[in-house]
């Protein structure tokens, strides 16, 4: 079926064409999920929790642009939404004990699916900024929006997010070669 006609017919509540648009789109939407949340079951309740909002914006939806898209966009938010009503917790790196992380590159071994699992360990802040930045390629004035901080805010968690990932990708392969800290 075309994906306009599936959409008119989600706008009317029509379920089959709602649960065809599911079918179509959960894969996608889950795996850009598993990249927000901390773990297969948090992603799986966001994944939910997107496709209730878009069924009920549907109506909102203009045809213009990405339909794909727009749909990211909802899921994306419902993620921040989420962090944003729960405590921060982030572990703090102090900034003046790393300057310097040196990591041989050639030691680096693992799997889509062990990135994946170190990207949803790292705290709630630094995850988001992470996957908003890295995998999704916002700006740090857009992050800093999204998630109200500061832009600067932005590359700090960006920066001890990479040095974390680093970290426990080089633990996993029982690779660390080298980790200069710099006290300057």
């Amino acid at each position: 079926m075309n994906i306009n006609k599936l959409i008119n017919k989600c706008q009317k509540n029509n379920r089959e064409a709602q649960s065809e648009l599911f079918h179509l789109y959960k894969d996608t939407l889950f795996a850009l999920c598993l990249k927000y949340c901390k773990n297969y079951n948090e992603a799986e309740d966001n994944l939910h929790d997107s496709f209730i909002t878009i069924f009920k914006k549907i109506n909102q939806y203009n045809f213009k642009g990405s339909f794909e898209g727009w749909m990211k966009r909802i899921t994306i938010n419902n993620a921040i939404d989420k962090y944003k009503k729960t405590p921060i917790s982030d572990t703090f790196i102090s900034e003046d004990k790393i300057q310097d992380i040196t990591i041989d590159t050639k030691t680096l071994n693992c799997s889509l699916d062990e990135l994946l699992a170190c990207i949803q360990e790292l705290p709630d802040r630094y995850r988001l900024v992470f996957s908003l930045y890295e995998l999704d390629e916002y700006s740090h004035k857009e992050i800093a929006e999204m998630l109200q901080i500061s832009e600067g805010t932005s590359k700090s968690n960006l920066h001890r997010a990479k040095v974390i990932l680093k970290t426990k990708i080089m633990s996993l392969n029982n690779g660390i070669k080298k980790i200069a800290i710099n006290n300057d």
